[in-house]
């Protein structure tokens, strides 16, 4: 079934999120951890609020890994393997970009997400598991932060390229905002500064402004060693001379490609997850201005059954605006001690039940 493209009907997503990782549900192993749960749980709110947004991400048909500990407790790994044609839709349309000289197709599934008011977001997932492209590129989108540089760095080309051309393939083509949720997507607006070169060859500071005005991006990461850097010679390898011709124009301030550093760059705004690590990112990359928004939670997502039967009762609107929440010190101490046990039953039964 194909993806139906913007209509006045169904209005064009203003906001684009990009995220290496997205935790939908626990069966689609797309995330390994904090970052992916944000991401998730920041499109979910969306949808609650009936935000315009749409995600984008890949579909990592071997996830990240499923941990196996031994009788000695040592550890070992195994690839988290599903199948998106059992879960989701195919979206109908393909689209293409360069990596290493050679053409790559790519298509996309389709995630929905219902917010309490009914609202939709979707999220697309994209895969490069096509009969059209060479072997070795069909398996891009196989693993979540799997491979060498090589396959890092090409995964990132996919999901910041692929991603904005995806959505062009699919008629969004005038969207308001790319919010980059960490490094991994930058390439993106290296693809969007390039667009508007194309416009006024000679203006880098008006294609540097325009791009600005569109992109935000998130980082997550307090220490120098979390942030992507790619050697030069694999950039060069990899990217398009076109690509190569507007990251030179740009200048940044190292000869390797700094994915955090590139999306500050072209970003009008930036910010970290709390207000110390905004202070830490000030001093890590001097001269950008960090904000800070405090990391969250899908209240609706991760508040357990008996407590979220009791908000249902006491504070109904709680789902829809989670500042309601203030207000369950009117709930009765013994039915939330009630509502504690029975989630305290749950989590030893299942302990029993796994080991």
């Amino acid at each position: 079934m194909n993806l139906v493209p913007p209509t006045s009907a169904s209005p064009e997503p203003l906001i684009a999120y990009f995220s290496m990782e997205v935790a939908l549900e626990s069966g689609i192993p797309t995330y390994s951890g904090g970052l992916g749960v944000l991401a998730g749980d920041t499109l979910r709110s969306a949808a609650d609020l009936g935000l315009p947004m749409i995600g984008v991400t890949l579909v990592h048909r071997k996830g990240y890994f499923v941990q196996v500990l031994d009788a000695q407790g040592w550890q070992s790994e195994k690839p988290a393997e599903w199948s998106p044609e059992g879960r989701l839709e195919e979206v109908g349309r393909t689209c293409q970009l360069t990596i290493g000289g050679r053409t790559v197709s790519l298509r996309a599934w389709r995630y929905r997400i219902r917010g309490v008011t009914g609202h939709t977001v979707d999220v697309l997932l994209l895969d490069t598991d096509l009969p059209q492209n060479h072997p070795d590129d069909r398996r891009f989108t196989d693993s979540l932060y799997g491979g060498d540089a090589h396959y890092r760095l090409c995964q990132e080309l996919i999901l910041g390229v692929g991603g904005v051309r995806m959505l062009r393939a699919l008629g969004y083509r005038r969207l308001g905002r790319y919010h980059m949720n960490e490094g991994h997507s930058a390439l993106l607006s290296l693809d969007l500064f390039a667009d508007e070169m194309d416009k006024v060859p000679d203006d880098v500071e008006r294609a540097t402004d325009e791009v600005r005005r569109r992109c935000v991006f998130t980082t997550h990461t307090p220490v120098s060693a979390g942030h992507d850097e790619f050697a030069f010679d694999l950039v060069k390898s990899v990217l398009t001379p076109t690509q190569l011709e507007s990251l030179a124009k740009i200048q940044l301030p190292s000869r390797d490609l700094n994915m955090t550093q590139l999306a500050l760059h072209l970003s009008g705004f930036v910010n970290g997850v709390t207000k110390r690590h905004a202070a830490l990112s000030r001093q890590l990359f001097p001269g950008f201005p960090f904000e800070s928004i405090t990391n969250g939670v899908h209240s609706g997502t991760w508040t357990a059954p008996s407590l979220q039967k009791l908000f249902d009762e006491h504070v109904p609107d709680w789902r829809s605006d989670n500042l309601g929440l203030r207000h369950a010190f009117i709930i009765p101490t013994g039915q939330i001690w009630e509502a504690h046990r029975t989630e305290k039953k749950r989590l030893l039964d299942e302990v029993k039940r796994l080991t």
